[in-house]
């Protein structure tokens, strides 16, 4: 079987997709961030499925790549990785309530929301998104297809716009890396 075809289509949509970002929107976001750890707030970050392990890849590319050997430290959070407390709220109360539930009596105005959702139609994302709105804080949305609801709530966006999960997850990473590399390159830059 011979798939260079369909391998060259699958690079040429993700090509296509890097090509139509927005990069401003992205400068913003990450303003935001440098803000967020300036002023020592917390970043918090969800997702489900492929969308919570890019929340725990961020949160260790932030907190160890970036903080690592630095006298300053961002402070950012997983919501998905504590198992037993997704397991505990899951059960007691609902899948919808995952995170809005640990965002509850924690985040602050100061604080930023990260919020990953392909769809942007997750509903315990969009209920994260509900619970940090409360307070003040702001939200970045991360999004594909569409944005769904998720985008219209979010005062910032990272968009990746196509109707291909797997290409919109890849993006997703991206921004990770792309944020980290750049953010580490400017710590290195400042000693």
């Amino acid at each position: 079987m011979n798939y260079t075809e369909e391998i060259t289509n699958y690079y040429a949509r993700l090509e296509k997709t890097i090509d139509a970002l927005d990069k401003e929107a992205l400068n913003q976001v990450m303003n935001l961030l440098q803000e967020a750890y300036k002023n020592e707030s917390k970043i918090y970050v969800c997702g489900n499925g492929g969308s919570a392990s890019t929340a725990s890849h961020l949160m260790n590319d932030f907190n160890k790549g970036l903080s690592y050997d630095q006298e300053k430290k961002w402070h950012v959070i997983s919501l998905n990785d504590n198992v037993a407390t997704v397991m505990a709220i899951a059960n007691d109360d609902s899948y919808d309530k995952v995170f809005s539930k640990q965002l509850e009596g924690n985040i602050t105005k100061d604080d930023v929301l990260l919020a990953i959702s392909g769809s942007g139609n997750s509903k315990n994302i969009i209920e994260a998104v509900k619970e940090a709105q409360k307070v003040g804080a702001k939200i970045v949305g991360m999004t594909g297809y569409d944005g769904g609801k998720l985008y219209q709530m979010s005062d910032y966006n990272m968009h990746a716009p196509i109707n291909d999960m797997q290409i919109a997850e890849d993006i997703h990473l991206t921004f990770n890396h792309m944020m980290m590399s750049i953010f580490y390159r400017m710590a290195e830059n400042e000693k």
